[in-house]
């Protein structure tokens, strides 16, 4: 292959396969609220935590209260995109050389340069960093 040297158009590829929203039954005993970055946590949805074996969906359409109940006695909708986190502290604190880069999921609200020392899975990819909120790219429909 060579290099371009002209314009092309690329070929998107399964934008009408790839869902933007999707439904995962909840986790036992848990309370999702809207706006919260939803991850995969052994085949249930919960909000997002600390942890590595986790993989992030997306965000929660809406508020999906599963205390007391059991797996996937309840669903959640989540949807695919690019939304605002709060951003870590300290030497954690995501800047804009983080752009393109990934981040890791601190709780259902707030994301981190690092992976913790080898305690967080990846919340998605940096897009934009603006007035202490972080912009990113998650969820499998992206």
């Amino acid at each position: 292959m060579t290099a371009l040297a002209a314009d092309r158009t690329p070929v998107v590829y399964g934008s009408e396969v790839i869902p933007k929203l999707l439904s995962i039954g909840a986790k036992a005993n848990t309370l999702t609220y809207k706006g919260s970055l939803v991850v995969n946590d052994a085949g249930a949805g919960a909000p997002g935590y600390a942890a590595t074996t986790l993989v992030a969906l997306g965000v929660a359409v809406e508020q999906v209260n599963n205390v007391g109940g059991l797996v996937n006695a309840k669903t959640i909708q989540v949807e695919s995109g690019v939304f605002d986190f709060a951003n870590s502290a300290a030497g954690d604190a995501i800047a804009a050389t983080e752009i393109g880069k990934n981040v890791y999921i601190v709780d259902d609200a707030t994301v981190a340069k690092t992976d913790g020392t080898g305690t967080r899975s990846i919340a998605g990819k940096v897009v934009k960093v603006e007035n202490g909120r972080v912009f990113v790219l998650v969820g499998i429909g992206v």
